[in-house]
C-alpha cells in the first residue's frame, strides 16, 4: 500500500528548488560589491522537465507521464555587467526574487501541511 501520492514527491522535489534558490540568491546578495562577480541561478525549466509526475491512466492508450530524479543546476550568467567593476548582480532583481521565493516556499509549505493532515484524519477515520 503506499500512503503518499507522487505528489508529495513532486512538493519534496519543489522545495529542494525553493531552498536552493534561497541560497543562490542569498550568495548574489552577499556579493553585490565583490568586484568581477557574476549573478548566479538556479534552471526551473529543469526542474520542470525532470520533475516526477505520474498520471493516473484509466486507459492503455492513455501516454504516460516519465518519472526522472530533480536534477537541479546553477549557472552564472556571464554576458552582463551592472557596475564599474565587473560585477552583475542587480540588488533589485536578487531582492526581488527572494521575496517570491519565499512566498513560492510557504505555498509549498501550506500544500504540505494540508497533505499530511488529510493523511492524519484518514487515520483517525475522519471523525476528529
Amino acid at each position: 500500500m503506499k500512503l503518499f501520492s507522487n505528489s508529495m514527491n513532486l512538493l519534496e522535489n519543489s522545495l529542494a528548488y525553493s531552498s536552493l534558490k534561497q541560497k543562490v540568491t542569498a550568495n548574489n546578495i552577499a556579493n553585490v560589491d565583490t568586484p568581477n562577480y557574476k549573478a548566479k541561478d538556479v534552471s526551473f525549466k529543469t526542474e520542470l522537465e525532470n520533475a516526477s509526475l505520474r498520471a493516473y491512466r484509466t486507459d492503455h492508450r492513455h501516454i504516460e507521464f516519465k518519472r526522472g530524479a530533480s536534477n537541479l543546476s546553477v549557472y552564472t550568467t556571464k554576458n552582463t555587467s551592472y557596475n564599474h567593476n565587473g560585477n552583475n548582480v542587480d540588488i533589485d532583481k536578487e531582492m526581488s526574487d527572494m521575496a517570491q521565493n519565499q512566498i513560492y516556499y510557504y505555498v509549498l509549505i501550506d500544500r504540505m501541511n494540508s497533505k499530511f493532515n488529510g493523511l492524519k484524519e484518514a487515520f483517525k477515520g475522519g471523525n476528529g
